[in-house]
Formats: C-alpha cells, sequence, structure tokens
C-alpha cells in the first residue's frame, strides 16, 4: 500500500561564536519559561461560566417577554406574536451554526466569542435606543393598562433590526463558548477529563443562573411598562461579560482553526463515488498517514468502523493512485477523513429525533406566558408577571442539576454498574419523557382555567401558580435533555468539529421554534374553518390550546419511538489515543437506552 511520504523538518543550526550561542541560549530559556506557565484549568473555565451567566442575562432580558412586547407595544395578535417569537428563536439557535462553522473553520474560539459579543452589544444598545426614541409612547405603556400610540415604520424596522442582531450575536456565541471552556481542559490528562465532563453541567446551571435574574427582575420591571430600562439593564450585563471574557485572555488555553470541514467531508463522498465500482479490501489496506499525525492537522486519528461500507472506497489505493506524483484528495481519502464523515451521518438521526422536544421547550417562551397572562396573577395588591413564572423552570433545573448529581449518578452507577449513572442517550430519552409529561400538565391547567373563565372578562380565576408543575416538569426535562445533548454532540463529534458538536444542541432548538410556528400555522388554518375561532384564537377563552398541547404530546410519543430505535443502532467514535498509540473505544459512553 502507498503511503504519504514524511519529511525529516529537522533544521541543522550551524555553529557560531560564543557571544551568538550564549544570546541563543538566554533565548531557548526565556521561551521554556513562557512555556512552563500553566494555561487553561479551572480559573479560566470559571471566567467562561460567568460570561455565560452575563451573557445570558442581557438575552434573556430581551427575549424572555417579547412576546407580550409584541402583543403590548407593536398590538400584534396573540397567533402572531407566538409566531413571531417562535421564528426570532429558531433564527438566535440557527446562527450557532455559523458561529460553530466559523470558529471551527477560520477564526478560532477565542475571537468567534469576542466578535459575536461585540454584535449582541450593538443588537442590545440599538434596542435600548429604539425602545427609547420611538416605541415607548406614552412613557410607562405596554404595562396591560396604558396602550401605547401605534408604532411607525422607522421604529418597527430598527426594532426588528435589533432583535435579529441580538439573535446573530449571541447565536454565535453560545456553542463556541461552550467549546472554548471545554477547551480549557486537557483530554489527555485523566483529571481534566473528569473536569471536562463536569464543565457542561455548570456550564447549564451558569445559563440558568443568568436566566434567573432575567426572568425575575427585569421581567418585574418590562411588565411594569419600564421596557426601556430593562433593555438598558440587559446592555450593561453584556458590557460586563465581555470585559470579563477579555480579562482572561493571557491564561486561556488556545485551540487553533481546523480548515473548512466541508470540501473534508465533500472530498469523501466524491472519491467513494468515483471508486464505487471497485471492490471492497481489507480494513489494513486502507490509507492512512503514517505515525501518530492526522490528516486533519492538530486533531487525533479516528479509527475505522465497519458501517458505512461503500464510504470506504475513499480510501482504497488503487493503481491510478499508485501512479500519481501528487495524492489527488478527491480521490483518495484517509481513514480519519473517512470516519469523520460517517460521524457526522451516525449523529444527524439522533440530532433529528431532539427537535420535537424542542418544539416542547419552545412553548414556555410563547403560550405558556400568554397562558399566564390570562389567569389571576395578584397577591395581594402585587401582580405577578406571567413570563417571570419561567423563573420555577430555572429554579427546578437548578435543583435537578444538585440532585441529579449528588442522587442520581450514585444511584443509577449502583444499579447499571456505570460511574456516570446514566449515559447521555439515555439522559436525553428521560428528557423527552418528562417533556411529554410537562405538555399534559399545560392541557390540564388550561382545561380548569377555561372552566373559570370571568364572564365579561378576558381573565380566568384560577391561580397562575397552577402552571408551576408545567415549569418544574420542563426545567426537570432540561437537566436530563439539554446537558446530555451537549455531552453527547461535543464528546462524539471529531476534534476537527467540535464548535459544530456543541452547536447541534442549538440547532435542534432552532428547527423545534420553527416547527412550533409550522404546527401553529396548520393548526391555526384547520381549525378556523367554518368561522371557528380555533384553538390559539387572539382571546384564549374561546379557543382550546389544551388540544395543542395534547396534540404536542402525541407527537413527542411518536417521536420517543424512534429515537429509542436510533439509540440502540447509534456506535460511538473510536479515537485513536495520543498516549498509547491504541484505540479508545468511547462506546461505555453509549450504553443502549
Amino acid at each position: 500500500m502507498s503511503q504519504m511520504a514524511t519529511m525529516d523538518t529537522t533544521q541543522v543550526i550551524p555553529k557560531t561564536n560564543g557571544v551568538n550561542t550564549d544570546l541563543k541560549q538566554r533565548v531557548v530559556n526565556k521561551l521554556k519559561v513562557f512555556r512552563s506557565k500553566k494555561t487553561g484549568g479551572w480559573y479560566s473555565a470559571f471566567l467562561c461560566l460567568v460570561n455565560q451567566g452575563l451573557v445570558t442575562l442581557s438575552f434573556f432580558g430581551v427575549g424572555v417577554n417579547l412576546v407580550l412586547f409584541l402583543t403590548r407595544v407593536l398590538g400584534q395578535d396573540n397567533a402572531t406574536a407566538a409566531n413571531n417569537v417562535s421564528q426570532w428563536t429558531g433564527t438566535v439557535y440557527l446562527c450557532s451554526l455559523l458561529g460553530a462553522f466559523i470558529s471551527d473553520s477560520y477564526w478560532g474560539r477565542f475571537l468567534t466569542c469576542a466578535i459575536f459579543q461585540l454584535i449582541l452589544l450593538l443588537g442590545l444598545v440599538l434596542i435600548s435606543l429604539t425602545s427609547w426614541l420611538f416605541l415607548i409612547k406614552p412613557y410607562g405603556c405596554g404595562d396591560g393598562i396604558l396602550d401605547c400610540i401605534p408604532p411607525s415604520p422607522i421604529g418597527t424596522a430598527l426594532f426588528y433590526l435589533a432583535i435579529y442582531l441580538v439573535a446573530l450575536g449571541y447565536g454565535g456565541h453560545q456553542p463556541t463558548i461552550a467549546t472554548f471552556g471545554s477547551d480549557q481542559f486537557d483530554e489527555e490528562n485523566p483529571k481534566e477529563k473528569i473536569s471536562r465532563a463536569a464543565y457542561f453541567g455548570y456550564f447549564y446551571f451558569a445559563l440558568n443562573a443568568g436566566s434567573l435574574i432575567s426572568n425575575t427582575i427585569l421581567v418585574y420591571y418590562e411588565d411594569g411598562g419600564k421596557w426601556t430600562l430593562g433593555f438598558w439593564a440587559s446592555t450593561a450585563a453584556g458590557l460586563l461579560g465581555l470585559f470579563v471574557f477579555l480579562v482572561g485572555t493571557p491564561g486561556y488555553r488556545y485551540v487553533k482553526s481546523f480548515g473548512n470541514p466541508l470540501p473534508r467531508v465533500a472530498q469523501v463522498f466524491v472519491a467513494a463515488f468515483r471508486k464505487w465500482g471497485v471492490p471492497n479490501v481489507d480494513e489494513g489496506e486502507l490509507y492512512e498517514l503514517n505515525g501518530s499525525e492526522s490528516s486533519i492537522k492538530g486533531t487525533r486519528k479516528i479509527l475505522h468502523s465497519n458501517d458505512f461500507k461503500k464510504l470506504d472506497k475513499a480510501a482504497i489505493v488503487t493503481e491510478e493512485d499508485r501512479q500519481r506524483p501528487v495524492i489527488n484528495p478527491w480521490r483518495l481519502c484517509t481513514i480519519t477523513q473517512v470516519e469523520e464523515a460517517k460521524c457526522i451521518i451516525r449523529m444527524c438521526p439522533i440530532w433529528l429525533c431532539t427537535i420535537m422536544y424542542s418544539v416542547i421547550f419552545t412553548q414556555m417562551a410563547s403560550l405558556f406566558v400568554e397562558q399566564g397572562a390570562v389567569m389571576d396573577a395578584t397577591i395581594g395588591k402585587f401582580r405577578l408577571p406571567a413570563a417571570s413564572m419561567s423563573a420555577f423552570d430555572i429554579c427546578s433545573v437548578l435543583t435537578c442539576t444538585f440532585l441529579y448529581r449528588f442522587m442520581v449518578v450514585p444511584l443509577a452507577g449502583k444499579i447499571s454498574g456505570n460511574p456516570r449513572g446514566l449515559t447521555e442517550l439515555q439522559r436525553m430519552g428521560v428528557g423527552l419523557i418528562i417533556g411529554m409529561l410537562s405538555m399534559v400538565a399545560a392541557g390540564v391547567t388550561e382545561i380548569f382555567r377555561l372552566r373559570r373563565v370571568i364572564p365579561g372578562h378576558e381573565t380566568s380565576s384560577l391561580s397562575i401558580f397552577w402552571q408551576i408543575p408545567q415549569y418544574m416538569l420542563v426545567g426537570a426535562s432540561e437537566v436530563f435533555m439539554y446537558v446530555g445533548q451537549l455531552e453527547f454532540f461535543n464528546g462524539q463529534a471529531p476534534d476537527g468539529i467540535k464548535s459544530l458538536g456543541s452547536s447541534l444542541c442549538m440547532a435542534s432548538m432552532s428547527l423545534g421554534n420553527y416547527v412550533s410556528s409550522l404546527l401553529v400555522n396548520m393548526v391555526m388554518h384547520i381549525t378556523t374553518r367554518g368561522a371557528r375561532h380555533g384553538w390559539i384564537p387572539e382571546n384564549l377563552n374561546n379557543g382550546h390550546i389544551d388540544r395543542f398541547y395534547f396534540l404536542l404530546f402525541g407527537l413527542a410519543l411518536v417521536d420517543l419511538v424512534a429515537f429509542v430505535f436510533f439509540a440502540k443502532w447509534y456506535k460511538g467514535i473510536n479515537l485513536e489515543d495520543s498516549t498509547k498509540g491504541g484505540g479508545e473505544k468511547e462506546s461505555q459512553v453509549l450504553e443502549k437506552v
């Protein structure tokens, strides 16, 4: 088998006089001292966690109450506002793919995080100025009592420009900071590898700690008509987050970009197609570079797997390949390059099955808020903002994170023999089931709300605290589903596309929001026939969002069956251990669901 020739790049340094030799020695010693300074570790990761909390606070200061801003300030109806929020949220998470691609391919993670935070800040400043100068007229309007004057076209255009800049900035930052924080731990160090696994749990904890402030304090002021104050507070949090991130610049551990993965993956399919008629060969005859160096510079080699055998043809060395003076990457690929393509294919069905859960999750920012807005939210003389009920979701996340780490993991570890407790795929399956139960709880709450509607009023006498179970169940499901997704996709993604792996979790949320918007449109189109009000009308007392919740439960049940099937089919990535020269199978993380 023909192998790529390796070159000896060792340089011979000619002898010089004593002065030059002494100068060179001092330079070498200085470099050794510089290189010996420790970078990365928990201090650097902690700065990333604080940054994540502050950036999340600034983002949710805009997003958590957006549906009420659209209805109260811009004058949109419930269905339109819910769709607009779903599409905007979907764009947020779709931008995560852009950020991850740029990070892995060109800019690197540090620069990508910094630039997208600047874009986020620009959007926050613009939305603060737009609401102050154009939209909140008269002052204090949009509190549910005082109506705002109809917005001008300029004000509306600037508002949408601002929120989509926020979407771009936060979306590009989120998966990159997750991967950049995990980069602060060396996977080849056993202790740091454990710390790296724990980092993702703390990352989601920081995310929810930041959103807790925005969902309680900022929501309270915004719901009372002080929208501009809430937006400026979000801007201040974003600015502080950027400052904290830049403070750690000297101590971070940096990972260089690995080049555009799209040509690498395309080369595998083109080469396999060109050799479609070539007979398969034994694994030992497939093409791979000698030594520990991977064809994707800076990454570990991926060992051969036996599925998708047709793609192996891209690594078969033919007589034509041997006769070529230079290897054509569109005709011959390494095993590592072929396995990178296989990893992407294997992860796709799992990822698609997570989209239905994201449809469930997105209801918390739209229909849950609209449902709470027509319930009794008074506690004495105090009126609780409907959006602030998401604080129960956050408290559930924080509580369940603690319970899972210190109770579920030890108990499940004793039963299953797996020291990690539940595997990532098992956690994702449990999260989907709990999410389904949240839809049942929301549907039951709506049934009782409709029974206690006050005649002549749009509100019900049913207390808003009846929503606590559905929020708590969504929060519990997040601990299992989203933390499991972060660990799974980041751990199973090849080294060259780690940020892209982290972004798959957010991309799932993105498509979930778009699918939710599509479902709302379809349901309204079908249920409004014959002059009926439909399931999600302007006045929810004339509708049946309980039926919409139960519809989501049914769709999620079908999705659960598909998820279990693909989880049993999935095979984990098989990386070469650079310290031992052998293979390190990751499938112990992927026990069958």
